[in-house]
C-alpha cells in the first residue's frame, strides 16, 4: 500500500525530523530526503506536498548547498519553512536581505492581509525564529500575511494559496500553534486524510520482512530495551521460530539488566553472551566519546557475526535503530552536520558478514512504543526509559575502568528506585545518572575527601529530539544526593543537570 506522503526536502536544520515528527502526529506520512538530490520527471501519485526546511547556510552564500529548482515546479502545495521560504522567494524574484544580526528565540508575530493558511489564527502570537537572512519584499504572486518587528516579513502566501513560506519554525513547541499550523498545510492545503496508523505499519512490514528475509534465519540483538523489544516482536510474528535472539552482556549493563532480560525473552529463543571482558579490555584508556561508541559498536558486531556462525543459515542481523539514530549518526541528508554516532549506525564496521534488518528505521521512539503496545507487548516494557545502546560507556565520562562502572551503577540503581518509589518513573521521558571525570574536596566523618562528582539527569521529552530538564521535588533530590554520597564509595558530590536540548544533548556524550 501506497501511503499519502508528505516530501521533505532537508536542507541541513537540526530541526527537519521535527517537522516529520509532526506530520507522523497527524497520521501522515512523510520522508525526508537530501536537497541535494535531483527532481524526478514526475512525482509519484502518492506525493501531495512538498516541505523545503531551514538550513544553517544562506541562499546569497557561495556555501548554499545545491538544488534543483524543478522541484519548485511540480503541483503540489509546497511550504517553505526559513531557508526554505528565502529560497522560495528567491526562486519567483523576490528580495532577501542579509541580517545584520542573527534572530534567535521568541518573537511577535502579527497577521497581516488575507490568508488560507492562517485564516484562524489570532492577530498576533509568539513563534520562534533562528535565521540571519530575511525576505524584505516578497516575490509578484505572492503577498505577505504576516510580519514580525523590524518589517521582517514572517509568512508569505502565493496567490493561489497554496505555495506558502514561514520565516519562524512551526515544528518546534515553542512556536505558539504551530502544530495547528502545520495540520492546516497537511490536511487542509495538501488534503491528507492521516492513513498512517501503527497497525498498518506492522501488517505492511510483516509482508516486507518475510520478502527481505525469505526462509533464512534472522539474528536479533535484544537489549531488552524498547526499541529491540518491538524488533523482536515484530519479527517474531513475521518468521516465527526462525528468529534468534541474542543479549550481549557487555559490562556496561544496570544493575539486575542481564537477568530480567532473560527471564523475559526466554521464549524467544535467547541466547545470552557475556562479552563483558572483552568489551572493557578494549575501552581501557579510551575517553573521547566517539571513539567509544565505534569500539562498541564494532565488538557488538563481531560478537553476533560469531554467534550467527552457530546459526545454520543466519544471514540477518535485526536491530532497533530509530529515524533520529540515524539523522543525528550520519548526514544522509545531504548538508547535514552529524550530532554523534550512535552505535548502532555511525559506528558499524564497514565489512560486516550479515546483512542489516532494521524495521524500525523510519520510525520516532512514541511510534516505535505505539507498535509495540499494538504487538501486544507489555507496557512495563513499551514504556521503559530509554538507555543507550553503548550502555553506561556514554554516562561514565573519562576512561571506563570497572572501578569506575561499578560506582556509576551502584549510583544510577539508587536514583532509578527513588524516581519509580516517588512516582516519577513514567511521568519523565528519562532520568539517570553520570559520573563526571572531576573530582573535589569533601568532608566526611570530620576527614578530608578528594572524591569523584555524580550528575543526575532528569529530562521531559515528546520525541528525544527537544528536551527540557525536570524541576524534580527538593526532597526527592535530597534523598537520592544523601543515599548516593552516604551509600556509593567514591562520590563525594551530587550535582543536578539544568540544560535543556538543545543546546545540550539528553545524554552526555
Amino acid at each position: 500500500m501506497q501511503h499519502q506522503t508528505i516530501q521533505i526536502l532537508d536542507f541541513g536544520s537540526q530541526y527537519t525530523q521535527l517537522i516529520a515528527r509532526r506530520l507522523r502526529e497527524l497520521g501522515v506520512y512523510c520522508a525526508i530526503r537530501p536537497c541535494t538530490d535531483g527532481a524526478p520527471e514526475s512525482l509519484d501519485s502518492n506525493i501531495i506536498g512538498l516541505v523545503l526546511s531551514g538550513g544553517p547556510a544562506s541562499v546569497l552564500g557561495e556555501d548554499a548547498p545545491a538544488f534543483d529548482e524543478a522541484w519548485l515546479d511540480f503541483d503540489v502545495p509546497i511550504l517553505g519553512i526559513c531557508y526554505g521560504m528565502q529560497l522560495l522567494s528567491l526562486h519567483h524574484g523576490g528580495r532577501i536581505d542579509r541580517g545584520e544580526r542573527r534572530e534567535y528565540g521568541r518573537s511577535e508575530l502579527t497577521r497581516v492581509g488575507e490568508s488560507v493558511l492562517l485564516a484562524d489564527f489570532e492577530p498576533t502570537h509568539t513563534v520562534w525564529m533562528s535565521h540571519g537572512d530575511h525576505v524584505s519584499e516578497a516575490p509578484a504572486g505572492f503577498h505577505v500575511i504576516a510580519m514580525t518587528k523590524g518589517d521582517v516579513v514572517a509568512a508569505m502566501e502565493s496567490e493561489d494559496g497554496r505555495v506558502f513560506g514561514l520565516q519562524f519554525h512551526p515544528e518546534v513547541t515553542h512556536t505558539d500553534r504551530g502544530e495547528a499550523l502545520i495540520r492546516r498545510f497537511a490536511k487542509d492545503v495538501c488534503g491528507a486524510t492521516g492513513d498512517w496508523r501503527p497497525e498498518a505499519f506492522i501488517e505492511e512490514e510483516v509482508e516486507r520482512l518475510r520478502g527481505t528475509v525469505g526462509e533464512d534465519q534472522v539474528i536479533c540483538g535484544l537489549s531488552g530495551g524498547v526499541d529491540s523489544s518491538v524488533v523482536a516482536a515484530l519479527l517474531h510474528r513475521a518468521i516465527g521460530d526462525r528468529l534468534h535472539c541474542i543479549f550481549v552482556d557487555n559490562g556496561l549493563l544496570r544493575e539486575g539488566e542481564r537477568d530480567s532480560v532473560a527471564e523475559e525473552f526466554s521464549e524467544y529463543q535467547l541466547t545470552v553472551v557475556d562479552a563483558s571482558d572483552r568489551f572493557l579490555d578494549a575501552l581501557a584508556g579510551v575517553t573521547e566519546p566517539e571513539r567509544k561508541r565505534k569500539i562498541i559498536g564494532e565488538i557488538f558486531i563481531r560478537v553476533f557475526e560469531e554467534e550467527s556462525r552457530k546459526v545454520k543459515g543466519a544471514h540477518f542481523l535485526a536491530q532497533g535503530t530509530l529515524y533520529p539514530d540515524v539523522i543525528e549518526s550520519v548526514s544522509v541528508r545531504g548538508p547535514s552536520a552529524t550530532i554523534k554516532s550512535h552505535h548502532n549506525v555511525g559506528g558499524l564496521p564497514d565489512d560486516m558478514e550479515l546483512t542489516l534488518v532494521e524495521p524500525l528505521r523510519e520510525l520516532f521512539k512514541d511510534e516505535a512504543r505505539a507498535v509495540g503496545l499494538a504487538l501486544g507487548l507489555s507496557e512495563d516494557r513499551v514504556w521503559r526509559q530509554p538507555f543507550p545502546g553503548p550502555g553506561l560507556a556514554v554516562r561514565c565520562l573519562g576512561e571506563c575502568s570497572r572501578e569506575r562502572l561499578a560506582t556509576l551503577r551502584a549510583a544510577d540503581a539508587i536514583v532509578r528506585a527513588e524516581i519509580a518509589d516517588a512516582g516519577w518513573e513514567r511521568k519523565i521521558w528519562q532520568s539517570f545518572c553520570v559520573l563526571l571525570p572531576v573530582k573535589t574536596v569533601g568532608v566526611m566523618g570530620d576527614e578530608r575527601t578528594y572524591e569523584e562528582v555524580c550528575a543526575i539527569r532528569a529530562v521531559h521529552s515528546h520525541d528525544g529530539m527537544t528536551a527540557s530538564w525536570v524541576e524534580l521535588p527538593y526532597d526527592l533530590m535530597g534523598r537520592m544526593s544523601s543515599r548516593v554520597i552516604n551509600e556509593v564509595k567514591g562520590v563525594n558530590r551530587v550535582v543536578y543537570d539544568i540544560s535543556s536540548k538543545p543546546p545540550g544533548t539528553i545524554e552526555w556524550e
